[in-house]
């Protein structure tokens, strides 16, 4: 177990950082002490590796873990001498934000303060992505210990859920995967909410989804969705910011009853930040789903 994890942490470390990030830590010499978080994964994972003392400031809809209650607060559409005033010596943003508010950014960089995104394409950059913020925290060792961790027990859940389809004869349900109800959004190809599918031990239904730009989410128009109702198994729809939904609106939603899960009931909401969020609640997020899928499961 301990090789396997060893593997995967390397493996992750010594892939080319374009496939993580579109900025980096690159020719950073010494940890930052004064960090202003405006993306919640970075607030999280910062608090997991033991940076909760470096955070100055938080993004205004954090809310994860409760230790960051009492931090201040920031948003990225205030104006930059908001930011100035409190004195960090990084801003932390994705790249989102790097593309929607690059006046905000070039003010911050104008007053000496640096400015630096980061973001996971996928599962692939994940291990690279935390040892980043450890750097920049300097929490390396922690950061490495949340890979090594991380991957454990993504091999004890392959284990137990594997284990427990055999010893119950049991086929891999056909899923779909809803991200945004509202414009027939489902999950993209090697995003985490795919990652976190296959894990669990379900199909996706909606594998040859078209993705939305470089982004985690993929169309799926209504009628393909609906010629495939009959294979669907089970319903999922994330639910959160993103997908404010409810079961009332998917079984109520047109045509849905098409879907065999919804006809029979078998829709699950998901919280967003198990199954959207590069952070160690990922592993949550695998458990939940298996337990939707095969019903009884222990994990």
């Amino acid at each position: 177990m301990k090789l396997r994890a060893l593997f995967f942490t390397v493996l992750f470390i010594l892939l080319p950082l374009s496939s993580y990030a579109e900025s980096t830590a690159d020719g950073i010499t010494k940890p930052f002490t004064r960090i202003i978080s405006l993306y919640p994964a970075h607030t999280e994972n910062l608090v997991r590796m033991g940076a909760l003392k470096e955070l100055a400031g938080v993004g205004i809809e954090d809310d994860y873990p409760p230790e960051i209650q009492g931090k201040p607060r920031f948003s990225y559409h205030e104006d930059a001498e908001k930011f100035i005033a409190a004195k960090p010596d990084l801003v932390l943003v994705r790249p989102m934000i790097e593309r929607s508010q690059p006046q905000l950014v070039a003010k911050l960089r104008a007053a000496h303060i640096t400015v630096i995104s980061l973001q996971p394409h996928g599962m692939e950059g994940l291990s690279q992505y935390w040892k980043e913020l450890g750097k920049l925290s300097g929490h390396v060792e922690e950061s490495q210990k949340m890979s090594a961790d991380f991957h454990d027990e993504i091999f004890r859940l392959q284990q137990e859920i594997t284990s427990w389809q055999g010893s119950h004869n049991l086929l891999q349900p056909k899923v779909y995967f809803e991200v945004m109800h509202s414009k027939s959004r489902t999950i993209a190809a090697g995003s985490i909410a795919a990652y976190v599918l296959k894990e669990a031990g379900g199909i996706n239904i909606a594998g040859d989804a078209k993705q939305v730009r470089t982004t985690n989410i993929a169309f799926y128009p209504t009628e393909k969705l609906l010629s495939k109702g009959s294979q669907i198994d089970i319903f999922i729809a994330q639910q959160g910011q993103m997908n404010a939904v409810n079961r009332e609106i998917i079984e109520q939603e047109p045509g849905y009853n098409a879907i065999r899960a919804v006809r029979e009931g078998k829709i699950y909401l998901v919280p967003e930040e198990l199954v959207s969020r590069p952070t160690m609640r990922i592993l949550e997020g695998i458990s939940a789903i298996a337990r939707i899928l095969y019903p009884g499961i222990k994990l």
